[in-house]
């Protein structure tokens, strides 16, 4: 985690009622490196970046010290948010406090280890149980255990749940338009405890990824013409879920507009 605090950062989010919102670009990073092919540095580079942020305010607490907090990655889609929801689940079932003694070298049977070695190691071991003793018990006995071996500890999970509560409410996922995988935000049924992510509506207009102003919002649509989401499901992607993002910080966000008295509606029947 960063050596900087970035708590008063987010307390003058909170204060401002500003839900803070990333446009981080990937490209350059890890294999994302390539001389002769943009195409191969910016396919999935937003969502790298934004994966690389979230995780960090996940694993830093800073949705559990901050619950009212709300963030937004941009233009990266929510199949990578999809996927590392379901990642920490994963990991948490695997890796919580009470399954990392699994992992533990203390628990270890060195005596049982030998004996398995010896009769079924075959050529593998033969000759080399005294390697292994050795360094069996070295490992065990002499490698310091670090202080903090729960990776989860700055987040205050005791539960499985406790994820779901300190991921899904908090962060949105800007989505292109066209962008079939946006399906995968309303997907109950592979989603664990079926939720559903907080994908919102955006396109790049303007850039090379939109060639025709006009047709955003059709495009957009296609997903409920193909069966893949439903019209309440739209509904979400372009009108509730942006709505929640900006009011759940700042509930006079859209006093003003165009849209004020549609916005008032829909915080007054949820």
């Amino acid at each position: 985690m960063s050596d900087y605090d970035y708590d008063p950062v987010w307390a003058k989010c909170v204060e401002l009622k500003v839900a803070p919102t990333f446009h981080s670009a990937g490209m350059g990073w890890g294999s994302r490196t390539s001389t002769s092919t943009y195409m191969y540095n910016h396919i999935g580079h937003f969502g790298a970046a934004g994966e690389a942020l979230c995780k960090a305010l996940f694993f830093g607490g800073v949705t559990q010290r901050f619950p009212t907090l709300k963030f937004a990655f941009l233009e990266g889609g929510t199949s990578w948010g999809a996927d590392l929801y379901a990642a920490l689940l994963a990991r948490w079932d695997k890796r919580n406090p009470e399954a990392l003694e699994n992992y533990n070298p203390a628990n270890l049977n060195v005596e049982q280890l030998l004996d398995l070695c010896q009769r079924y190691g075959g050529r593998v071991t033969e000759g080399k149980l005294d390697l292994l003793a050795n360094a069996s018990g070295a490992t065990i006995n002499t490698k310091a255990a670090p202080a903090q071996k729960n990776d989860f500890w700055r987040c205050n999970i005791t539960k499985r749940e406790d994820i779901r509560d300190l991921f899904v409410p908090h962060f949105y996922f800007g989505c292109e338009a066209d962008d079939p995988m946006n399906a995968t935000a309303f997907n109950t049924t592979a989603n664990p405890f079926g939720a559903k992510l907080g994908a919102v509506y955006s396109s790049d207009i303007g850039h090379w990824d939109v060639p025709d102003m006009t047709e955003v919002t059709e495009e957009a649509y296609e997903l409920v013409e193909h069966g893949v989401i439903t019209e309440e499901h739209f509904r979400d992607f372009v009108f509730t879920n942006p709505t929640t993002l900006w009011t759940g910080m700042n509930p006079d966000f859209f006093t003003g507009t165009v849209v004020e008295q549609q916005v008032k509606h829909l915080l007054a029947t949820t």
